[in-house]
């Protein structure tokens, strides 16, 4: 199949590219963030410089599985970008098989990443100046969950810090009215997500409906990302199609028609795509057909980080982006962070976004 005329895949394809081997490094995150989390990231190396990209499959021993095996897969030869790539399909990237299928995916974006910052890189270009778009500056939103006992502490204190921060919050049915209204009086929040498209264990029926009643009058005007796929919630939302939001489902352009809802507006999450032609396509697809985009993160701490930032700059700057920097994943985030919205902050050469 190939790609449609407006998408600028064809402009990244033909990029020569050079590769004589690889290296992995482990990320580590920094003692603040309370959270233990580790991802690795792929150094590939030809024509004397380097391309990077990450890896950030969630399960500590499936990144030990990868740190063991070693750089152990065929990459070096000259390629076009997009002969790259389709080498890389032939080749099992993984010791054993990942817990979740969607992590090879995030496996391949992380060396589809790397490979074309190193094209980039080799011919002495920057991502934007290639598909021939300005970078703009880069709305953010601060995404994270209440807590197992819900409460609005840590939004107060983080508004406290940074008063013009805007929040993707994750619903459960322990919200009650009572905080929800102090959540909306806040006027923060951009996006409820509902965490619906995953899979998970539903407890109380009752109280996901209730849930759902709560957001709807609580929150008019927020995007509602992965409601769950439930006749009863079906009827309460579809006044508000317009505002409803998928992320979990979308790997393709192909699967924008097949979502439980409508599709109006979509999560952006390049690893979840797995692939830059694929993530090309998204694009191209959501603004051919005037679709609503707003990027997303996967848990990155190193180079993606920026990565995400520089496709939301170029694609979706001005929404409610979940590519807000690291640092405000913290349980307690420090002073001193950048606000909303990030210059733009492009390398002069790859695939790169300074941090």
């Amino acid at each position: 199949m190939s790609a449609p005329p407006d998408s600028p895949w064809p402009r990244l394809a033909r990029l020569p590219l050079v590769v004589e081997g690889y290296g992995l490094e482990r990320l580590e995150t920094p003692r603040w963030a309370g959270v233990e989390r580790s991802t690795t990231m792929i150094r590939l190396r030809g024509a004397g410089t380097d391309g990077l990209g990450e890896e950030i499959t969630a399960f500590a021993e499936e990144q030990e599985a990868l740190h063991a095996a070693g750089p152990s897969l065929p990459l070096a030869g000259e390629w076009t970008l997009e002969g790259f790539c389709a080498h890389l399909a032939t080749l099992e990237q993984w010791p054993a098989p990942p817990r979740w299928e969607p992590a090879r995916l995030w496996r391949n974006w992380a060396y589809e990443s790397a490979a074309l910052d190193l094209a980039l890189r080799q011919t002495g270009r920057a991502l934007h100046e290639v598909v021939g778009i300005e970078p703009r500056p880069v709305r953010f939103v601060n995404s994270l969950g209440l807590g197992e006992e819900p409460s609005t502490d840590t939004i107060h204190r983080r508004l406290t810090r940074y008063p013009g921060l805007r929040f993707k919050l994750d619903a459960v049915p322990a919200w009650t009215p009572a905080l929800m209204a102090e959540l909306a009086a806040t006027g923060a929040v951009e996006t409820i997500d509902f965490k619906g498209q995953y899979g998970l264990e539903v407890e109380d029926d009752d109280a996901l409906v209730a849930m759902y009643d709560h957001v709807l009058a609580a929150f008019p005007d927020v995007i509602l990302e992965d409601p769950h796929d439930r006749p009863e919630i079906a009827t309460r939302l579809a006044p508000h199609v317009d505002r409803v939001s998928y992320d979990a489902p979308i790997h393709a352009a192909e699967d924008i028609g097949a979502t439980p809802l409508p599709v109006r507006i979509v999560n952006v999450k390049p690893s979840r795509i797995g692939g830059l032609r694929a993530l090309l396509e998204l694009y191209a697809h959501c603004e051919r057909d005037g679709l609503r985009m707003y990027g997303g993160g996967m848990g990155e701490l190193g180079v993606a980080r920026g990565q995400i930032q520089l496709l939301a700059s170029l694609f979706h700057a001005d929404a409610p982006n979940d590519v807000a920097p690291t640092a405000f994943n913290a349980l307690d985030p420090p002073e001193g962070l950048p606000s909303s919205p990030l210059p733009p902050r492009p390398e002069p050469t790859g695939f790169r976004w300074t941090l």
